[in-house]
């Protein structure tokens, strides 16, 4: 049911209907406030339609604000991700309300983007973007549609495949010598990420009680994909961990994120390699244990990837010497 009736100078509609919130808009002209009480109507009708009024009182910058509240802090990598969203606060896109955010503004957004940003940081953002608005829409009833999914993604670069020779290790792990102003753990991360396949997190989050040496593991509590892991050490693993001194707090390494990039950076410019990013130590290891484990199974539980298609990203088997098995 609806009524219009005058409140001031404008028309104001009214639509009523069991089972749904009251519908109310003003309009200058009487006509158009019967037009949008029929559609109103109609969608009920039908059950399509959508309650907009908490969404147009809401901007995205109080979504994105409400959601750094609420939702970031029991997330992992909550620091990262505050830093990147705060930062897209203040972006003009954070001043449209929720019913004007639509997806040619998403993709203004975008372009604008791509001239100041790689490709895959582009991304990310959109998917901030969408992961904001569906916890909007399942959990604080802002009833409107997901304009990204309609947004067409940019295209990313193919992924990086670089490994590692073994004549580039050598070089490497000799820039790594702990001379004078060279950090102690930098060579020993260098061979555990080559002998292991763990992520750099991960290595930095070794804790010696996690450390088995008779069964020649180490076990990891939280991984990137949010599950825990044991990780097969090899000899040599097991012998540069050996080799290092225990710390009070009980780390591995105590050394933090931007102290191993920076002394790792040191390193490769020193070897010569400075093309090399430490992320391809991973690679290197993962191609190298696939010939010590052909059973890409047994591969991915070593390096915790949760599917094969992530795995074969960083797995570069070496084409002669697949011709050599093939023959």
């Amino acid at each position: 049911m609806a009524t219009i009736r005058l409140h001031g100078k404008k028309w104001q509609a009214r639509v009523y209907k069991k089972g749904y919130p009251t519908a109310i808009r003003s309009f200058l002209v009487r006509k158009d406030a019967e037009k949008w009480a029929r559609q109103i109507e109609a969608d009920m009708d039908k059950g399509s339609y959508i309650n907009s009024i908490l969404s147009e009182k809401t901007t995205f910058g109080e979504l994105i604000e409400r959601y750094l509240r609420e939702v970031t802090p029991l997330m992992r990598g909550a620091k990262a991700d505050s830093i990147r969203l705060k930062a897209i606060m203040r972006k003009p896109i954070a001043k449209e309300n929720m019913a004007t955010l639509t997806s040619s503004k998403i993709a203004k957004y975008r372009d604008e983007r791509l001239t100041e940003i790689a490709p895959s940081t582009v991304v990310r953002e959109l998917a901030y973007f969408s992961s904001i608005i569906n916890h909007a829409r399942r959990e604080w009833g802002i009833n409107t549609p997901n304009p990204v999914l309609s947004v067409r993604k940019p295209t990313q670069p193919q992924g990086r495949s670089r490994v590692l020779s073994f004549d580039e290790e050598r070089l490497l792990l000799q820039a790594c010598e702990p001379k004078a102003n060279r950090n102690i753990y930098t060579r020993p991360f260098v061979i555990l990420a080559i002998e292991t396949a763990m992520r750099r997190g991960e290595i930095l989050s070794l804790r010696w009680e996690n450390i088995d040496y008779s069964k020649r593991t180490a076990f990891l509590q939280l991984t990137k994909n949010g599950e825990s892991r044991t990780v097969p050490l090899s000899t040599r693993a097991i012998e540069t961990l050996q080799a290092l001194p225990m710390s009070i707090d009980g780390r591995v390494f105590t050394i933090n994120f931007a102290a191993l990039e920076t002394n790792f950076k040191r390193a490769i410019k020193r070897a010569g390699l400075l093309d090399l990013r430490i992320h391809d130590l991973r690679h290197t290891a993962a191609t190298r244990l696939s010939e010590k484990l052909p059973n890409l199974l047994e591969l991915s539980a070593v390096t915790g990837h949760k599917n094969l298609s992530m795995l074969k990203r960083y797995y570069h088997p070496n084409p002669q010497e697949l011709a050599k098995k093939i023959a």
